[in-house]
């Protein structure tokens, strides 16, 4: 008679484990998944040919008796001490560690075969009980391996075997009496293993407890494995067609790093499925242990749990950056032979005993009898959380700075070739270009992209540029090493656009950004130049790329942003070494807008031109001209003698060209008179003390005042430039008489001649669209004092002439002639609008003037001046002029120290034309500045044709 509950096995408990053996080809399948989506195919065929064995080796030790299990054990221990001896002996190196026997078709790692003897070794010697003999003998053996592992050095492994044989010491019930002290004298020992860490062992180190790791150096594997798991998302990154390169940057991403690369190919839920894998594969085991019928089969079962536990912690832990990068893997999952082997036998293992307690229930033990392994539930919970958590903190990962590592991703592997724009031109009044870029394009290729291409696209490039398949290989041969980019040729618009619509892949056409000025010297000062920007254009300009060009000074800076338009980007995709692998994204430049100029080229010609004659003729060394818009400001000439030729700045810049120009003797060529020189205005400035006047009335504009040929003031006389008679001021204004005006400036006094003059503009910069321009200075007895100087009683008398503390640029003198003529200050532009839309620019409105209504003396001083006075020149103009002259004594200018002013505005009766003149050393005003000037307004208001006379 029998009892049926033993004869028949309950329905649960089958002699298989399905869940246990789908868990490790789950893993196996994920690890092939990682190898298949990074393009190590050879790697995951080689993988799957040890996966096949190891089932098979799997199925026959999992019908290993437990009786043979103690046997089994000894043998794996035998082997692994022996093929661990034989490693410093024959072993191959890596990193300055030696850990695998290299036998021809395959290599093998001992150390993962120590791993399982620790667990079975242990099982076997602490089976039947804790004594202190084979406690230390366990102890002893154990010791064997760890320390042929710690020699190699492998500490890494050798920390783990240390922890696998820890954790069957506790399992296996040990009394914690011999256990404690074993432990603390373990941990009072680590900081003795930095003596035998390697120097990348130690780096691995000081990364995890660095925050400031270089992540291009020591840093770098830490920094790809966040960007993997945080861009990985839910379900990766594998179907983005770049994934190939993206994986070349994680670091040993099919062992190591495997739990990153999966996450970053196939994302979290990948990820999530390693771990649900571990985490079914130790609870599996866990279970065998249960129903193990030995207490050895159940310590080998738990023993193997805990084993696939620490390795997953572990794996996933440096993965995370939750712990050091210590190089373990995953076994099953993460590649390996030797460590598939081992995971299918350790699996193999667990199903033996699984088998032997389910099989032999007649011959378990009472479970009174029966003591399961210590803390086997406690840690199996313990490992599963462990593993839980670490999943949620790389969920958190991805939400908190998913966005940012992905970007991270995409930028690392992407090197963007600057596509320079083309410059727009600026043209004047009439579209008569002044500034043009040289029809010139460069032709270049991505070389390394470009050496891969067919025969084909290589023969139509070489026709392209009329040359020879072999000279353009030539050509890319000879350009360097490592370039990213190589010059293969210049050619012209036509030509350059017949590359561009052909889109040959990494062939690049960018313009020579070269800038020409057709009229050089004549505007050199007007137009600037162009140059590649340094450390103050880029704070300028924060978004400038290196190496791009803008405008270094006048037009071209001023406008710049206008000008130099939005460059484009031929991105392509770089391996980690930096090599191009593949064509990214490419946006086009956007060429820079026309500018625009109220300017009239003949007009600045004529300027010129007039110019030169007046200093040749005068000995003066430099001039000025300025011809303007009355109502408006809007600048028709601004001519500035010396010029320099800006075509000599390229770029690149003709340095000995430069130079040249920089050493001329006398004035600066570089400089623009019209709003850079500030000079003694002289009589110029009488009306603006005349306007005074009309605000501050000191002084009826009919009074008549004695002048004569000088005036005496606090013992020092102060000189007309000729004896005169008795004025008005109209007359003083129309005769420019000294006397008359040191008298006005005296009852007026310094501080309402600077009031009125800062009105006019005089100390201020006009607000030219040019940059550097000069304010000039306008004294008072408090800003003099202020700058250490003093103020003479006669500094007063000297003001009221334009002399002693008042300096004004060309610019200056003609806003307040115009100011004066028209009752409103204007802004002065030169820029009109921009765009072939022809986009306006935005003028400044013309302020009126407080006292506008009250310079009728004033003008009819100037009327008479151009009429019949020293300005008289104008009279012959078929409209009416109105003008100022002056001769103002200046120490710095050469010849007698007389500067030579002249400016004038017409019709006079409603202006229009404003036009002043400066001669540095020319002399009298009128006769050198004089001729200027006529011949600009000649130029604006021709005389009638003489009719023919009747025959």
């Amino acid at each position: 008679m029998h009892d049926d509950k033993h004869d028949d096995k309950p329905d649960d408990k089958h002699e298989s484990d399905p869940w246990i053996v789908g868990a490790a080809i789950v893993l196996v399948v994920l690890g092939l998944l990682n190898l298949l989506s990074t393009g190590k195919t050879a790697d995951a065929v080689r993988q799957t040919l040890f996966a096949v064995a190891g089932l098979g080796i799997m199925y026959v030790v999992s019908r290993l008796r437990m009786s043979d299990l103690r046997a089994f054990g000894w043998a794996v221990f035998t082997v692994a001490t022996v093929l661990l001896a034989v490693v410093p002996l024959a072993g191959v190196a890596t990193k300055g560690a030696q850990r695998w026997l290299d036998f021809g078709v395959f290599t093998v790692q001992p150390s993962e075969l120590a791993k399982l003897a620790l667990v079975l070794v242990p099982a076997s010697m602490l089976a039947g009980g804790f004594t202190p003999a084979r406690f230390v003998a366990t102890l002893a053996i154990g010791g064997v391996p760890i320390a042929l592992v710690a020699l190699q050095p492998d500490l890494s492994t050798a920390v783990v075997l240390v922890a696998t044989a820890g954790f069957m010491l506790i399992l296996a019930r040990v009394p914690l009496l011999p256990l404690v002290p074993l432990f603390v004298l373990g941990l009072a020992s680590l900081p003795l293993a930095v003596l035998f860490l390697r120097p990348y062992q130690l780096e691995r180190v000081h990364v995890f407890l660095s925050s400031n790791a270089d992540p291009a150096g020591a840093g770098w594997a830490e920094l790809q494995a966040n960007i993997a798991i945080g861009s990985g998302g839910l379900w990766g990154l594998a179907r983005d067609p770049m994934y190939a390169v993206r994986a070349e940057y994680l670091p040993e991403s099919e062992h190591d790093l495997a739990f990153a690369s999966l996450v970053y190919g196939w994302g979290l839920t990948a990820g999530l499925a390693v771990v649900v894998a571990t985490s079914v594969i130790v609870w599996r085991a866990a279970l065998s242990a249960r129903t193990a019928r030995t207490r050895e089969a159940a310590l080998v079962a738990a023993g193997i749990g805990a084993l696939f536990g620490i390795h997953a912690l572990v794996s996933i832990g440096q993965s995370l950056s939750l712990l050091p990068h210590t190089g373990m893997p995953i076994p099953l999952f993460s590649y390996g032979g030797t460590a598939a082997i081992v995971g299918f036998v350790a699996i193999g293992l667990v199903l033996a005993v699984r088998r032997d307690g389910v099989a032999r229930p007649l011959w378990t033990p009472d479970p009174r009898r029966r003591r399961r392994p210590r803390g086997m539930s406690a840690g199996t919970l313990t490992m599963t959380a462990a593993l839980v958590a670490m999943s949620v903190f790389a969920w958190q990962l991805q939400h908190d700075r998913g966005a940012e590592f992905r970007a991270m991703s995409d930028q690392q592997m992407m090197r963007c070739i600057r596509l320079p724009a083309e410059r727009g031109l600026i043209l004047d009044r009439n579209g008569i270009p002044l500034a043009v870029n040289v029809a010139e394009y460069a032709v270049a290729v991505v070389a390394r992209m470009f050496k891969e291409n067919d025969d084909d696209t290589r023969s139509r490039l070489a026709a392209l540029l009329a040359t020879s398949p072999d000279e353009l290989a030539d050509l890319i041969e000879d350009g360097g090493e490592g370039e990213s980019q190589v010059a293969v040729g210049r050619v012209a618009p036509d030509q350059a656009r017949r590359i561009v619509d052909a889109r040959l892949p990494g062939v690049l056409v960018v313009p020579s950004g070269r800038r020409q000025y057709p009229y050089g010297a004549v505007l050199a000062s007007v137009l600037g130049h162009v140059g590649v920007a340094d450390a103050d254009d880029m704070e300028r300009w924060p978004h400038l790329a290196l190496g791009s060009r803008v405008g270094k000074a006048g037009l071209e800076k001023q406008y710049d942003a206008l000008l130099r338009g939005s460059d484009g980007k031929q991105c392509v995709y770089v391996d980690p070494s930096g090599h191009p692998v593949a064509t990214g994204e490419r946006v086009d430049p956007v060429r820079g807008h026309d500018l625009r100029l109220h300017l009239d080229i003949g007009v600045q010609n004529l300027a010129t031109d007039a110019l030169v004659e007046a200093m040749r003729t005068s000995k003066g060394d430099l001039g000025a001209a300025v011809v303007m818009d009355a109502r408006t400001g809007a600048v028709l000439a601004l001519a500035s003698v010396p010029g320099a030729d800006n075509n000599v700045y390229g770029p690149p810049a003709d340095l000995v060209a430069l130079a040249a120009q920089s050493q001329t003797p006398g004035p600066s060529p570089l400089v623009n008179n019209a709003t850079q020189t500030a000079v003694p205005p002289g009589s110029t400035f009488k009306v603006v003390v005349a306007a005074a006047n009309t605000q501050y009335p000191v002084l009826s504009p009919d009074t008549v005042v004695d002048t004569g040929a000088a005036y005496t003031y606090g013992g020092h006389t102060f000189r007309n430039w000729q004896p005169m008679g008795p004025h008005n001021l109209l007359q003083a204004i129309q005769w420019s008489d000294n006397v008359y005006f040191y008298k006005l400036g005296e009852l007026l006094g310094p501080e309402k001649m600077a009031d009125v003059a800062g009105q006019l503009g005089v100390g201020r910069r006009s607000g030219i669209d040019l940059p550097g321009e000069a304010e000039g200075f306008l004294g008072t007895p408090e800003n003099v004092g202020s700058i250490g100087a003093t103020w003479y009683p006669g500094s007063t008398l000297l003001m009221g002439i334009g002399q002693g503390t008042v300096s004004a640029t060309p610019i200056q003198v003609a806003r307040w002639t115009s100011g004066i003529a028209t009752g409103a200050m204007v802004t002065p532009q030169l820029a009109a609008a921009y765009g072939s839309e022809l986009t306006p620019i935005p003028t400044a409105e013309p302020q009126r003037l407080p006292f506008a209504d009250l310079l009728g003396p004033v003008r009819a001083g100037m009327r008479a001046s151009a009429s019949a006075g020293t300005a008289g020149q104008l009279a012959d103009l078929p409209v009416p002029a109105g003008a100022k002259t002056g001769t103002a004594e200046d120490p710095s200018a050469p010849g007698e120290g007389l500067n030579a002013w002249f400016s004038a505005v017409a019709p006079f009766d409603a202006p229009q034309i404003q036009v002043s003149v400066l001669i540095r050393g020319g002399g009298f005003g009128s006769a050198t500045a004089g001729p200027v000037v006529k011949k600009l307004l000649e130029h604006y208001f021709p005389r009638p044709p003489v009719p023919a006379p009747n025959r």
